[in-house]
């Protein structure tokens, strides 16, 4: 039996997915999050074989929930499932530990092959994506990105400060004092050479800490 844990934070790509792979025999969808930071904590109590990630999800994005679960489960396989792809997105993802992606948009044609391939743990991009990654080797590399610059932990709260969140519901959500919060503010800001929450947000966009979605918001 495959296990399988799904993340999104819609019920009906949830829905979908898990229709999807219910056609497969001997594959159990295991569990379920809408959020990173859930997907977290239910991978390192259930460790099931395989994940399904978007990578943009709330709390905790996609890409740190595949980092964080990696560091914990290194034999676990994780497949990012999203509607993005984009060359330095795909350079992220595996960075981040994952050895699956797949569009969304393609997931009648390529979902159950990747899940085959990650449960013989064989990596599995589409056409496109290795297409992308086998550009982006022939040619020179790029410049690491400046996100490259921050802990896991920065990163963290990049996050959540583009989420729109107080010093105070951080402190609360990372289980840290609202001083350390502050301290680590100050040190991305300096870091990334900023000052103000607004430069933050499009920073946390340009570079997959949150998605286009986030919402600009007073942060106090």
């Amino acid at each position: 039996m495959t296990r399988i844990l799904l993340v999104d934070d819609h019920d009906a790509v949830r829905r979908g997915v898990q229709t999807i792979l219910e056609t497969h025999p001997g594959w159990q969808v295991c569990a379920e999050a809408a959020d990173g930071r859930t997907a977290v904590k239910l991978a390192t109590q259930l460790k099931p074989d395989i994940a399904i990630i978007d990578l943009e999800l709330p709390d905790l994005n996609g890409l740190e929930a595949t980092r964080q679960i990696k560091k914990e489960l290194p034999e676990i396989e994780i497949l990012i499932y999203t509607m993005y792809e984009t060359e330095e997105l795909i350079r992220k993802v595996l960075g981040a530990g994952a050895r699956g992606y797949v569009l969304k948009s393609d997931a009648g044609q390529h979902l159950i092959a990747a899940v085959e391939a990650l449960g013989r743990h064989k990596p599995f991009l589409t056409p496109i994506a290795s297409e992308t990654v086998l550009e982006s080797f022939l040619r020179t590399s790029r410049k690491e990105s400046d996100s490259a610059i921050l802990t896991s932990r920065e990163r963290e709260i990049v996050q959540l400060l583009a989420e729109a969140k107080s010093n105070k519901e951080i402190a609360a959500a990372l289980c840290i004092s609202v001083k350390t919060v502050e301290t680590h503010r100050a040190a991305i800001m300096r870091k990334l050479g900023m000052n103000s929450i607004v430069e933050l947000v499009h920073y946390a966009i340009r570079n997959n800490l949150v998605g286009p979605r986030v919402r600009f918001a007073k942060v106090q």
